[in-house]
């Protein structure tokens, strides 16, 4: 099974700085972000990394990734190069990279090490698919060459990027450290790949220090939101018949994933949340806040935007639009909006709603 790989390995190489291997050269985001996913459990924290392509050398490591042509889990080998690989993650459609593989096999012992919960649980769980489709997967597309849309049928809507975005992508920003082309390197090889190794650590530190801050993200905020967010979904017909206003009534909590995991898991799409209300903060006087749910998670567009005569409206101004006393704001793209008080916020998610 994937999530054993980490108890397979004996318990007297634990911390005895077991060898990484790995290829050298020009470097990518996978195997940096591997590299530094092993190095979060015990057994290799403290192990040497080898880079190199030499067989001989690559034989002598206790665990290789993206290097070697194998991928066999019983000898933790994970390259994903060869011809005749095929494997994605459970449930999902990516072909996997370096990255994919070691999360694949040691993500729910990382996620179980940080949860300090047993690798079976529902939490570990949860979060191992969560990670890999918030995070990992995107590294697996951008290894393989995997477009986040179809090229075909872009080309076929005549759909043309309007900026380009790769300078913002993590695989960009690994890609930035690796050595120049005319940079001063030792002619010795010897002396030379020290160097480019240190660029590699630095690159493996910089993507592995946003993997943990995702892991912490979602292990500190985004699961423990997920019971108040179903305990609000639970009520939304205490607010609206129809459903479409649902209420966080202690605090702002991430919902947006865990709406969309509801409203699916339910399967009644002509019911589906418009606004969500909740306090500015958790003190008993907080203005509210009145949000638009978008169409989706990462999108700009609402599945219905606050009213286009309120938008950019604030204080009296927006009160003499909307009919509602208390107005503080409307963004001038209708997806927010505020009130001083809970009711003036569930008028206008009202009124709103009948607009």
């Amino acid at each position: 099974m994937a999530e054993s790989a980490a108890k397979r390995i004996k318990t007297s190489e634990a911390g005895s700085g077991v060898k990484i291997g790995t290829h050298n050269g020009h470097f990518h985001a996978d195997e940096a972000l591997a590299v530094y996913m092993l190095r979060l459990l015990p057994t290799y924290a403290n192990s040497p990394l080898v880079r190199t392509r030499d067989p001989s050398l690559l034989e002598t490591c206790h665990t290789v990734v993206d290097v070697g042509g194998e991928y066999d889990p019983s000898r933790n080998r994970y390259d994903h190069h060869q011809r005749t690989f095929t494997t994605t993650f459970p449930g999902r459609p990516t072909k996997l990279s370096s990255a994919g593989l070691v999360y694949m096999h040691f993500g729910k012992a990382i996620i179980s090490q940080r949860l300090q919960q047993p690798e079976d649980s529902e939490d570990v769980g949860l979060l191992w698919n969560k990670l890999y489709e918030s995070f990992i997967e995107a590294l697996d597309a951008h290894d393989n060459g995997i477009s986040a849309y179809d090229p075909d049928a872009l080309k076929k809507a005549g759909i043309e990027k309007r900026f380009s975005d790769g300078g913002f992508t993590l695989g960009a920003m690994v890609g930035r450290l690796n050595p120049n082309w005319n940079d001063p390197t030792p002619s010795d090889p010897a002396e030379a790949q020290p160097v480019e190794d240190g660029k590699f650590v630095t690159a493996s530190n910089r993507i592995g220090e946003e993997f943990s801050r995702d892991l912490d993200y979602h292990a500190k905020a985004w699961l423990p939101a997920r019971a108040i967010v179903h305990e609000a979904y639970s009520k939304r017909l205490q607010f609206d018949p129809e459903g479409r206003i649902m209420v966080l009534e202690g605090q702002a909590v991430p919902w947006k994933d865990h709406l969309y995991t509801l409203e699916e898991q339910e399967g009644n799409t002509d019911k589906k949340v418009l606004y969500v209300l909740y306090p500015e903060k958790p003190v008993p006087d907080a203005k509210w806040r009145i949000q638009a749910v978008p169409v989706s998670k990462d999108s700009f567009e609402s599945r219905k935007a606050l009213p286009e005569p309120w938008r950019g409206a604030r204080d009296e101004q927006l009160d003499e639009v909307s009919g509602i006393s208390g107005g503080v704001f409307v963004h001038a793209s209708g997806f927010i909006g505020g009130n001083k008080t809970f009711e003036g916020a569930k008028a206008l998610a009202e009124k709103a709603c009948a607009f």
